[in-house]
């Protein structure tokens, strides 16, 4: 029994294929949204990149751009062939192009939904690369005068302004490094080489943070030297009092804000997804309506169209079977090719009489 019967007449079938022809060129329009998306987020990476520490994070903006490419192209050449099918004549040079066309939607659309998927599943990845990204740029602060890291200190402290961060994971990840360079240091105080001979590796490390760190609504003066020092401030305590740096760590804004961006273009993909598969059920619709017709010289006649020609259970069995012909096929033609390279590896035995 045929899955999602539907009988058609001349009426029906015209009406299908001019709705299904609007819906591929709205298809279009949606392919033309994610290949903006697609470009806006590889953008927005590309802004950020000195802080990320691979290229994984752009296998979704990537993705979204062929998506969005694939989408044109398909619902474009979807479009044409609905528009022919209402003309018998031009719709004869489809016919046999519709099965290969329909498989390579199927397929399109699995893809689709693989993509939407990785849109709301990206969060792990993204803190990962982040997280080391993020460290890693912080050690480079100080480079100021290297070359290829003398742009790292801009780019930190305009990533904290922007999103209201310090640190990695909070302010306390500046104590640990040594961002203030050597080229401002006094060697010959006292201070700073208490300093450096306070810790193995010779850095000259502080409890302050670098001045983006800064919350420009605290009332209260920056305080970003000696932040755990309550003496050297009047009225302070630092583990009481709510400092006037930011609290959140830049690795938490960021995630926040490209994970809530990619579960947002996930939940586009998504009903693209949907729209697309309503697109590929139609236009199977047609085709079998269209191919079914009794009389095709008599376009009134009626005619039936599927989605399948069997059941689920029978389709599935009849394509498990074709593999295993398919199968069979190979096995017997690589039993043919070693059996003829047998018999001319063996060489007939010439016997000589004296």
């Amino acid at each position: 029994m045929a899955l999602l019967k539907v009988k058609f007449n001349q009426k029906k079938r015209v009406k299908l294929a001019q709705g299904l022809w609007l819906m591929n060129w709205f298809s279009v329009f949606a392919g033309i949204i994610v290949f903006s998306m697609g470009l806006f987020l590889k953008i927005e990476l590309r802004k950020r990149s000195e802080v990320m520490d691979n290229s994984e994070s752009h296998f979704v903006p990537n993705s979204l751009i062929l998506m969005g490419i694939l989408s044109c192209a398909f619902n474009a050449l979807a479009g044409k062939i609905c528009y022919d099918s209402l003309d018998p004549t031009k719709f004869a040079k489809w016919k046999p192009l519709l099965k290969p066309y329909l498989v390579l939607c199927f397929f399109f659309n699995f893809l689709i939904f693989f993509i939407a998927l990785i849109c709301f599943l990206m969060r792990g990845s993204l803190e990962t690369t982040l997280a080391y990204g993020l460290k890693n740029g912080m050690k480079f602060y100080r480079d100021t005068d290297t070359p290829g890291r003398c742009f790292m200190k801009k780019t930190i402290d305009m990533l904290q302004i922007e999103f209201r961060c310090c640190g990695n994971n909070g302010f306390r990840d500046w104590f640990e490094i040594q961002w203030i360079s050597n080229r401002y240091l006094d060697f010959g105080s006292k201070e700073v080489k208490d300093r450096i001979k306070s810790n193995v590796d010779g850095r000259y490390l502080v409890d302050g943070v670098p001045f983006s760190c800064c919350n420009p609504s605290s009332p209260r003066p920056c305080i970003q030297y000696q932040v755990t020092n309550n003496s050297a401030h009047y009225s302070y305590d630092y583990q009481t009092e709510e400092l006037n740096l930011w609290n959140r760590g830049c690795r938490e804004a960021l995630l926040l804000y490209y994970s809530s961006m990619m579960s947002s273009m996930g939940g586009v993909v998504l009903f693209v997804w949907l729209f697309e598969v309503s697109v590929m059920v139609g236009l199977r619709l047609l085709q079998t309506a269209l191919e079914s017709i009794a009389n095709p010289e008599d376009p009134e006649c009626e005619s039936e169209g599927w989605l399948l020609e069997q059941s689920l259970t029978d389709t599935f069995k009849s394509a498990l079977e074709s593999l295993k012909k398919i199968g069979k096929f190979n096995q017997v033609d690589a039993g043919a090719e070693g059996a003829e390279g047998e018999e001319g590896g063996k060489t007939p035995a010439i016997s000589t009489v004296s």
